[in-house]
């Protein structure tokens, strides 16, 4: 589908590639279904559906008469006259074709990425060493992408490295996280969690993001962002007899977190929501504690 002649000619404001929160291969806006207030819902224009990194997947009809403000059988008309089809894709699963490994010039964690850690309240020595940190400098690539001045954080499932996540250090990238490619991954990140899996016992703390385990450590795990999936909750289900779910004080994550807690109670576990004021990652480390 013509995403981009619909954006524009129904005047609605978009990112392409390189510009606030959009990748190589999506089209973003503003998501009409959640509180998102920074182009977090993405098309994708090869697989040709809709993913918010927020709220989660929708379908292209849905998607267009939210942000049109017509029915659905109206939708389907435009979405016609676009080039699409009535019922979008979902995305599919592809199997890996490339090594898993980490982008180039990646080393030990330099200055400059432990005064990032040390501003945010953080160890850098103590996590460097509990959770295997690395960094990259000012040339940093895979696959064409760009992964300079970033804290590199492996990701292991099952005692092996599957994938990583990169977390900006200059607070200047329109891209605070960035994950490993998809073909490179041997797990993809939103199957599993983030944490000490061989430290877990019967009571977890789920967060939102890596930052948010370090703080509250090796008992908290994380499910990449608040959107959370079906294959997540099943591996907290096995894991997990109690769950205290800590995500941040915006009305979506609250929301997720509600929906979360109902999710696994409904599934046998003893679920609370633990309600904070800001950022767990941001939270200083006695009261963490």
């Amino acid at each position: 589908m013509n995403i981009l002649q619909l954006y524009e000619d129904f005047n609605i404001p978009h990112a392409t590639e390189g510009q606030k929160n959009s990748q190589t291969g999506w089209i973003n806006i503003t998501c009409p279904f959640c509180d998102d207030h920074s182009n977090h819902l993405g098309y994708n224009l090869t697989g040709d559906y809709y993913h918010c990194w927020r709220c989660g997947s929708h379908s292209v009809k849905q998607t267009i008469a939210k942000l049109l403000n017509v029915n659905q059988q109206e939708a389907q008309k435009i979405i016609k006259q676009y080039g699409g089809k009535p019922y979008s894709k979902e995305p599919t699963v592809k199997i890996r074709s490339k090594a898993h490994k980490f982008p180039s010039g990646v080393g030990m964690m330099k200055s400059n990425h432990k005064r990032y850690l040390e501003r945010r309240g953080f160890d850098p020595e103590e996590l460097e060493w509990k959770w295997n940190l690395f960094g990259t400098g000012p040339v940093s690539l895979l696959d064409g992408i760009d992964y300079k001045h970033r804290i590199i954080v492996p990701i292991y499932w099952g005692g092996e490295q599957v994938t990583f996540q990169a977390r900006d250090i200059t607070d200047r990238h329109k891209l605070k996280y960035m994950a490993c490619p998809k073909d490179r991954e041997l797990v993809h990140h939103k199957d599993i969690l983030y944490g000490k899996q061989e430290a877990w016992g019967d009571t977890g703390i789920c967060v939102e993001g890596v930052t948010d385990v370090w703080r509250f450590g090796i008992n908290a795990f994380c499910t990449f962002g608040i959107e959370y999936t079906n294959k997540q909750i099943r591996e907290i289900t096995k894991i997990f007899r109690r769950v205290y779910v800590i995500f941040d004080d915006e009305q979506q994550a609250v929301r997720q977190a509600v929906k979360l807690v109902n999710e696994l109670k409904f599934r046998g576990i003893d679920a609370w929501r633990i309600s904070i004021q800001g950022d767990p990652g941001s939270m200083k480390q006695e009261d963490a504690d």
